[in-house]
């Protein structure tokens, strides 16, 4: 999937392996992009040999967007090549099961303004199973479990729960998007940043949040 995610963000334009890795974290989340260059740079030089990235030149001692301290290999500038276009493409067109898990899902649907409607749906389809199957899977341990397990993993098991019903919520929204030719809704910035869920209400302080 690193693959994927370094041809994808080269296609919007050549940069040096510094921004790269930077992108990669704003581009797919810092937790699937916990890359370190131990092994970015080990994936550019195989996509190098595969004629799919090139090399472009090499950023200025004193770019002031490179730290002063970084080595050579961070201030190269690599270029997707043509080849490495249509890699990405078929990339993109790819649905098979790894495209319905993390961290395969999370580098298709980051690509997704770049992926064919019929292949956003295909793969949101297989998520939204995956997804209904763990939180099955989930609801039948808690009703198995409640009372052989301490509060804190029950809890625990609760919370997987709660993550999973909200995601799958999620999907059918974004797929019912898919199939009537909408892009996703635009949701207010105080939603997605207060760290309040939209599907509970908050009580006074202290009092855990209920459901309206």
């Amino acid at each position: 999937m690193l693959e994927m995610a370094i041809l994808g963000i080269l296609h919007e334009a050549p940069m040096h392996g510094y921004e790269l890795r930077k992108q990669l974290a704003l581009k797919i989340g810092t937790m699937r992009a916990a890359i370190s260059y131990g092994s970015l740079y080990p994936t550019l030089r195989r996509l190098q040999s595969q004629g799919w990235i090139t090399e472009a030149g090499e950023t200025s001692a004193d770019d002031q967007a490179v730290p002063p301290l970084t080595s050579r290999r961070g201030r190269v500038v690599y270029k997707i090549t043509a080849e490495g276009k249509e890699r990405f493409q078929e990339l993109l067109a790819h649905t098979g099961p790894e495209t319905f898990d993390e961290p395969g899902f999370g580098v298709h649907f980051a690509f997704f303004a770049r992926t064919d409607a019929e292949i956003r749906l295909r793969i949101l389809e297989g998520r939204r199973r995956r997804v209904e199957e763990r939180r099955e899977g989930l609801r039948d341990m808690l009703a198995r479990a409640a009372e052989r397990v301490d509060a804190y993993t029950l809890e625990l098991q609760r919370h997987g729960l709660d993550a999973a019903e909200r995601e799958v919520r999620w999907l059918e929204e974004l797929i019912a998007n898919e199939r009537s030719g909408r892009p996703p809704a635009q949701r207010p910035a105080d939603t997605e940043t207060s760290g309040v869920r939209p599907d509970f209400e908050e009580g006074p302080p202290g009092q855990t949040p209920r459901r309206p």
